[in-house]
């Protein structure tokens, strides 16, 4: 099916060129044959900065590096399901051959997988599994464990507060609020489990909890500020289950004058994230190898688009899926895993802003 596509393809272009130059043959690509074929890459929103700075580039860079004659069809939903959806059907038009989507909505991307089996198109879920719909391929990370990770964290953290500062006068037990992620994604829900394991047994009561709509940093800002607003000084420490949600949750919190900033949990080692980690207003964050994740989801794109059977490394729902794995990065590991790591330079981190805190840190630009 996806070699008749390709055909049917090739020859669409080469009508197309004879109609507008009559005297112009068509002419192989430089892989010696009409273009192998097409990949479409959809992905949900650029307020996460991983997804414009590492995941397209990276992407379409291993493509062009693997598969001479692919074409890379590239769309961006801005958080918009809608959006989404009418992006996926232009590219099935256009005769993408494999789509690997990053759904806004999981429930609502039941349809674009729908709307992909009736091409014969394979569809590889990336970053959110896509639970109720007939994927091929799923390449993510661990989620429950990125969730673990932060739990542990966020206990740790919080417990050396408490050791730090004596217990409280009234005797109530520390309190944390639970930021979650978007109610629509799969991945959330298993971010959760691995919170809600970590802090199983533990004595710190859970003062309140918020699934943030499309994983929005404004709704969080909005939702702590009112939390903030109720429960006031009692508030020992914030699990937010990504970057974006963690730097709205402590702009509210500083924003309300307190100093300071409980601990604060994260996830995809942003730059800002880094950051707010070094000058001590985020506590720590989940580095996924994102540069990792994004190369190993072009490669089994260009291997599904041949007919070959990728290996994998685990089963979810039945779907062959691969998954890497997440490392904890606090203020002790930012220079080890991210910087050494070739995610973000010193430069990039200390800025003249963050130079004291780098400074204090030992994170130097000296010798670098």
């Amino acid at each position: 099916m996806t070699g008749q596509r390709r055909l049917l393809r090739a020859a669409a272009l080469c009508l197309a060129a004879l109609s507008l130059f009559a005297a112009t043959a068509c002419v192989p690509d430089a892989s010696g044959g009409p273009p192998e074929g097409a990949i479409g890459l959809l992905l949900p929103e650029a307020k996460t900065g991983r997804y414009e700075t590492t995941d397209r580039p990276t992407f379409v860079h291993v493509v062009e590096e693997r598969c001479a004659g692919c074409e890379v069809y590239y769309a961006n939903a801005d958080q918009n399901a809608a959006t989404q959806q009418q992006q996926a059907e232009s590219m099935l038009v256009r005769g993408a051959d494999v789509l690997v989507l990053d759904a806004v909505d999981t429930a609502a991307a039941v349809s674009i997988v729908r709307e992909a089996r009736r091409h014969g198109v394979p569809v590889i879920a990336y970053d959110r599994f896509i639970a109720d719909g007939d994927i091929d391929y799923y390449v993510s990370f661990d989620s429950e464990l990125i969730g673990y990770l932060q739990g542990v964290s966020l206990v740790t953290a919080v417990e050396d507060a408490v050791r730090e500062r004596g217990p409280r006068a009234d005797g109530r037990p520390p309190g944390i609020l639970l930021l979650r992620g978007s109610p629509t994604d799969p991945n959330a829900a298993a971010l959760a489990a691995g919170v809600d394991r970590a802090l199983e047994g533990e004595d710190i009561e859970v003062l309140a909890e918020y699934d943030t709509p499309g994983w929005s940093p404004d709704m969080a800002t909005n939702w702590v500020e009112s939390q903030v607003a109720r429960f006031g000084d009692r508030i020992d420490g914030v699990y937010a289950a990504n970057d974006g949600i963690a730097g709205g949750a402590i702009a509210a919190m500083k924003a309300a004058g307190i100093h300071p900033v409980p601990p604060v949990t994260g996830q995809d080692g942003e730059l800002a994230a880094a950051q707010r980690i070094i000058s001590g207003d985020q506590y720590m964050t989940v580095f996924k190898a994102t540069t990792e994740q994004a190369r190993t989801a072009a490669e089994l794109a260009v291997r599904v688009l041949r007919g070959e059977s990728p290996r994998t490394t685990a089963t979810i729902q039945g779907v062959p899926s691969v998954l890497l794995a997440p490392r904890a990065v606090g203020v002790d590991d930012v220079e080890r895993v991210l910087v050494d790591g070739g995610v973000h330079t010193v430069e990039e981190i200390c800025t003249p802003y963050y130079a004291a805190a780098c400074e204090a840190a030992g994170l130097s630009r000296e010798g670098r």
